[in-house]
């Protein structure tokens, strides 16, 4: 089922609702079609491009995606399993700027995403039904497995739109 408020801390609301499907596994296939279908309408050539002066650049925003996801699916292994310690929050900027987009093909970071998103798909279709109402608390607040999922889910959404309207 989709998360409902409350299992989930509102900062992940615009996320959460742009993850398409009445269940983790449905938004995950919908999510993964979506970025597959996009990562392969970038154009060899524009890896480099950012729609404005201080914006990051396709690969910086593919890494970016990739990144989070990561560190969202630990947040999730971490809940799933029991581990009580909060994580530390990340600083997005930061990670763009050290994750060397500039010195990486486009096809290496595309690569890397559809990698990291299989990982995501393995470590999710685990999940025994019961595991998606564990929580975890991260520093906004509490939020089940569920929505965890649904977060990256529409983390990816979010940035691909993006992707689409300003830089394709």
């Amino acid at each position: 089922m989709r998360p409902v408020k409350g299992t989930y801390p509102t900062y992940l609301e615009n996320y959460i609702s742009q993850a398409h499907g009445s269940n983790l596994h449905e938004a995950l296939t919908a999510s993964t079609q979506e970025l597959l279908k996009t990562l392969s309408s970038i154009a060899n050539d524009k890896g480099d491009f950012a729609y404005a002066d201080g914006k990051w650049t396709i690969k910086e925003l593919l890494i970016h995606i990739s990144d989070s996801e990561r560190i969202f699916a630990y947040r999730l292994l971490r809940f799933v399993r029991g581990d009580e310690q909060q994580p530390l929050p990340f600083e997005e900027d930061d990670y763009a700027k050290n994750c060397n987009a500039n010195k990486r093909s486009l096809k290496s970071v595309i690569e890397e995403l559809i990698a990291v998103r299989n990982a995501t798909v393995a470590l999710i279709e685990s999940l025994q039904e019961e595991d998606l109402n564990k929580t975890g608390k991260t520093a906004i607040g509490t939020i089940t497995v569920n929505a965890l999922g649904f977060a990256i889910c529409g983390h990816c959404a979010h940035h691909l739109k993006v992707l689409r309207e300003r830089y394709l």
